[in-house]
C-alpha cells in the first residue's frame, strides 16, 4: 500500500476467490458426525452464511434434538475444533480438489496496488480455515488477515462488517468512512450484510446467484466474474470514491 490508508476493501472467499466446496463438505461431515454421533446425510445451504448457521441448521436438517437448555450451543464450539481439524487434514486437498476462480488473484493484486488500499476479508469460514483456503493458492499474502472479520465470530455478518471497518480503523489510525469502503462477494445475503453495513457490495456472479438477482438483492455493481481486472479495480475505485 502506497499512500495513507483510505479506502477499505473485504473479499468474500467461497464462490468469490475460490471453489472449495468438495473439501469444505466432506470436512463439515466428518466433523458433524463427531459432535453430533450420526451422520450428516442433508447439508443445509452455505452461500453467504457462517459455519455456525451451517451447524445450526444441519442439526435440525439431520434430526438431531435441539432442546432449549443451550445443547446445540454446547455443541458448536466442539464442532468448530473438529471442523478446523478436519479442514486441516485437508489443507492439501484444497488446490488439488478446489479451484482458484478466474481472475481473483489478479484482481486481488491489482486493488492491492491502488493507493491508499487496505485488504482484508469478511467471510463465513472460522479464522483457521480462511486462512487455509486462501495459503492453498496464494491469496494469504494479498490481504491482511488480522483485520478481518470470520465465520466463528458472535456477529451476524452486517455486524461484522462494520467490527471490521473498526479493526482496519484501530490498525490504521484513521477511519474507514462508509463511502471508502467496498465488499466483493457473490451471495444476496452478502449484500444485506453490506446493506445493513452502510457500504457499497460490488457483486460477482461466481456463486449462486445470478447478476440480476444479486443487483435486486442491493448490489451497487455487478460482475459475471473477476477476469476483467481493469474492470474491477475501476468500479472498487468508483465505489469507494466520492459520491
Amino acid at each position: 500500500m502506497s499512500g495513507p490508508a483510505r479506502r477499505l476493501v473485504l473479499w468474500n472467499i467461497d464462490l468469490t476467490l475460490v471453489d472449495v466446496a468438495q473439501v469444505t463438505r466432506a470436512a463439515c461431515a466428518e466433523a458433524f458426525a463427531a459432535v453430533a454421533g450420526r451422520p450428516l446425510v442433508r447439508l443445509p445451504q452455505l452461500a453467504g452464511r457462517a459455519e455456525s448457521e451451517i451447524f445450526f441448521d444441519a442439526l435440525a436438517l439431520n434430526g438431531v434434538d435441539v432442546r432449549a437448555d443451550g445443547t446445540a450451543e454446547r455443541l458448536l464450539q466442539p464442532f468448530t475444533a473438529a471442523l478446523a481439524a478436519a479442514m486441516q487434514a485437508r489443507a492439501g486437498d484444497l488446490a488439488r480438489q478446489g479451484r482458484l476462480l478466474p481472475g481473483a488473484a489478479e484482481a486481488l493484486a491489482a486493488a492491492a496496488k491502488l493507493d491508499g488500499t487496505v485488504q482484508t476479508v469478511l467471510t463465513g469460514s472460522s479464522k483457521a480455515n480462511a486462512e487455509l483456503k486462501l495459503r492453498a493458492f496464494g491469496l494469504d499474502r494479498l490481504v491482511d488477515l488480522g483485520i478481518g472479520g470470520y465465520g466463528d465470530e458472535a456477529y451476524p455478518k452486517g455486524t461484522l462488517l462494520t467490527v471490521a471497518r473498526q479493526r482496519a480503523a484501530d490498525k490504521h489510525r484513521v477511519s474507514f468512512a462508509e463511502g471508502a469502503t467496498v465488499y466483493v462477494a457473490d451471495s444476496p445475503r452478502d449484500m444485506e450484510a453490506a446493506r445493513i453495513a452502510g457500504v457499497a457490495a460490488l457483486a460477482v456472479a461466481s456463486g449462486r446467484a445470478s447478476a440480476a438477482e444479486l443487483r435486486a438483492a442491493g448490489a451497487a455493481a455487478a460482475l459475471e466474474d473477476l477476469t476483467d481486472t481493469a474492470r474491477v479495480v475501476s468500479l472498487i475505485t468508483e465505489l469507494t470514491g466520492p459520491r
